[in-house]
C-alpha cells in the first residue's frame, strides 16, 4: 500500500516570515517528547496498515528536521526498518538548514543512516537572506555543503528562491552561478509564493513590491539555461539533477507511489483497492500528541480517490515532470484512453503550445512550465 515514509519534524529556532508550513519553536526535550511520539505513531501505523514491500525512501522535512540529534534520527530510521524494512539502498533525505548543522553534527546524521541532504540555502546573497529572515549567512551555507562532503555526503541537494523582494536578474545570476560552485548533485528553484497568513502577505501588499511576472519568467528561464548548460536535467518544473540523482522520493509523489505521513500534519496517500486513500494528521502538536498518548491515529480529512479526481491526479501531477505522462501508463491505470477522457483538453492545449504530444504521451513545452498553473486547471474542470 505504500514504499515511501515521510516524517514531519515541525520545530524551527525561527519561522521565516514567507513560510506556510506548519512549524514552531521547541525545546530540546520537547523535541525528544516528539520522537517519542513519531515512534509510538510508527507501532501504531503498522498494527493497522501493512505496508506492503519494504520501504524505497525516507524523507525528514520541515520544519528543520536538522534539529533534532544524530542519535534521534537513527532511532527513528531502526524503528522503520523493523516494522517496514528499508531496501538495502533507501534513499533516506534530511532537510537541513545551513544555520543548524556543523561538521560533527553531519558527521552523525550519515552514521545514523541519512545518505541524501537537502540543504534550505534559499539565496546565496546575505541582503536577501536577511530579507527572508533566515538564520544563516551565504558563507554559512557555501561552510555546510564543504562539511557535508568531508563527511561523506555523495548526494546533496540545495534550495533557492527567486523573485524576491528587491532581487534584480544579475543578483538571481550570482545566487546561480555561486551555486554551481558548489556543485551539488540536485538543485530545486523555485519563485516566491507570498502565503496567505503569513508576515510577508501582510508586509507585501502589493504587486509593485514583488519583480513583475515578466522578470519572474526571465528568472525561471535563465535557471534553466545556466543549470542546463552545466549538466543538469530539468526533471521536474522546480528540479534539477545531475544524470542519477532525481529525487526518488518526491518523484513517487508525482507517479502517485503510495506514501505514509508521520508527524503532525503530515499527509499520507495509500494506494490498495480503487484509486487509494488520502488523509492528514491534525496539524495542532498538542491535539497529535493526545492522540498518539490514547493510542490513537491523529488522522483527519479521510477521502477515498474518486475516479475524476484519480484521473485529474494522474495528469496535473504527471505533467509536473519533464518526461510526462505516457499512453500506456494512462491505458494501465484506468483501462481507457487519454484521448478519449481528455482528448478535447489535449488538442486545445497543443494548440496553445504548451503540450507536445507524439507516440508515447505528452509533457509540457518550456511554454508550458510558465504557465504549468493553466495547464494544470484545465484537467480539473
Amino acid at each position: 500500500m505504500f514504499t515511501r515514509l515521510y516524517i514531519h519534524i515541525p520545530f524551527c529556532l525561527h519561522k521565516c516570515p514567507y513560510c506556510a508550513f506548519i512549524s514552531q519553536e521547541g525545546s530540546p526535550a520537547r523535541r525528544e517528547a516528539y520522537v517519542e511520539l513519531l515512534q509510538a505513531e510508527m507501532r501504531l501505523a503498522h498494527a493497522g496498515i501493512p505496508s506492503g514491500r519494504p520501504l524505497e525512501s525516507v524523507y525528514f522535512g520541515g520544519g528543520t528536521p536538522s534539529l533534532l540529534e544524530p542519535d534521534q534520527i537513527g532511532r527513528i530510521l531502526s524503528l522503520a526498518d523493523t516494522l517496514f524494512s528499508l531496501l538495502p539502498h533507501a534513499e533516506i533525505t534530511l532537510e537541513a538548514n545551513p544555520g543548524t548543522i556543523d561538521r560533527a553534527k553531519l558527521a552523525g546524521f550519515r552514521h545514523s543512516g541519512v545518505n541524501r541532504l537537502s540543504l534550505g540555502v534559499q539565496s546565496l546573497d546575505d541582503r536577501m537572506l536577511a530579507s527572508l529572515g533566515r538564520i544563516h549567512s551565504a558563507a554559512q551555507a557555501e561552510q555546510a555543503v564543504k562539511a557535508a562532503r568531508a563527511t561523506g555526503f555523495a548526494n546533496i541537494g540545495i534550495d533557492l528562491i527567486h523573485a524576491l523582494p528587491g532581487q534584480t536578474m544579475e543578483m538571481w545570476r550570482h545566487d546561480l552561478e555561486r551555486a554551481l560552485d558548489l556543485a551539488p548533485e540536485h538543485l530545486s528553484v523555485y519563485g516566491l509564493t507570498i502565503e496567505e497568513g503569513t508576515p510577508f502577505a501582510q508586509r507585501y501588499t502589493h504587486d509593485r513590491d514583488l519583480p513583475d511576472e515578466d522578470l519572474s519568467a526571465d528568472m525561471f528561464l535563465a535557471a534553466d539555461d545556466l543549470l542546463g548548460a552545466a549538466g543538469y536535467e530539468h526533471y521536474e518544473i522546480a528540479n534539477y539533477a545531475l544524470p542519477g540523482f532525481r529525487s526518488r522520493h518526491n518523484s513517487g509523489y508525482w507517479r502517485r507511489d503510495g506514501y505514509l505521513g508521520l508527524g503532525a500534519g503530515a499527509h499520507s496517500f495509500l494506494r490498495g483497492t480503487g484509486h487509494g486513500l488520502r488523509f492528514a494528521n491534525s496539524s495542532d502538536v498538542d491535539e497529535y500528541a493526545a492522540a498518539i498518548t490514547r493510542g490513537q491515529l491523529p488522522r483527519q480529512e479521510m477521502t477515498e480517490i474518486s475516479d475524476d479526481d484519480a484521473l485529474a491526479e494522474f495528469m496535473f501531477l504527471g505533467l509536473r515532470m519533464l518526461d510526462g505522462v505516457t499512453f500506456s501508463d494512462f491505458r494501465r491505470e484506468f483501462g481507457m484512453e487519454m484521448k478519449e477522457r481528455f482528448g478535447k483538453e489535449l488538442e486545445e492545449l497543443t494548440g496553445l503550445g504548451l503540450l507536445a504530444m507524439d507516440d508515447r504521451g505528452v509533457h509540457l513545452t518550456r511554454r508550458g512550465m510558465l504557465l504549468s498553473n493553466q495547464v494544470f486547471t484545465r484537467f480539473l474542470e
